[in-house]
């Protein structure tokens, strides 16, 4: 893991984070992995798509975020960004194919793209489901708002934990 990486992570609360692709031997030696002789000239093609909700964050909550795409390893293909309000029946799959995960940023953008009730304590940690009208139902994760987790540093593990979450939706589908 790059130098880069851990402090993204450090400045999120995680003090330790090996991913599951790497074997020990790349975490003591990093130089010797493949992907540090790959010439980073080109994006990659995306793997995955990710659907944020919630409102558009700001300052601090906007660093956080690009903190965030930064530590998922997303380039600027895999993401976008989407509002509560906007048309969910206007929301298209993307043609490649890829699978697709939403992930809603506090309780009232939860609530309004899945139809829950329930308040953000009980719709985290469940895959959610987000219907665009068109027999296509998207697989989503409720997590924090990014405001709120830079007001309450304690928070930054839930959103890590939810983050993890989306991502092991993304690993089954």
């Amino acid at each position: 893991m790059s130098h880069t990486h851990a402090s993204y992570l450090k400045e999120m609360g995680i003090t330790e984070w090996v991913s599951r692709d790497t074997t020990a031997s790349s975490v003591l030696a990093p130089e010797a992995s493949p992907e540090a002789s790959v010439p980073q000239d080109s994006e990659p093609s995306p793997r995955s798509h990710w659907w944020f909700f919630g409102s558009k964050p700001q300052g601090d909550a906007q660093l956080l975020f690009q903190n965030v795409i930064k530590v998922l390893g997303l380039s600027s293909h895999e993401w976008s960004w989407r509002l509560p309000a906007d048309d969910l029946s206007q929301l298209k799959l993307p043609e490649d194919g890829l699978p697709v995960i939403a992930v809603a940023f506090g309780g009232p953008a939860a609530q309004k793209i899945t139809g829950e009730r329930d308040l953000l304590p009980q719709l985290r940690e469940t895959i959610l489901a987000l219907n665009t009208g068109n027999d296509d139902e998207i697989p989503v994760v409720a997590s924090q708002d990014l405001a709120q987790v830079v007001n309450k540093p304690q928070e930054k593990a839930s959103l890590w934990q939810d983050l993890l979450l989306a991502k092991s939706v993304l690993q089954n589908s």
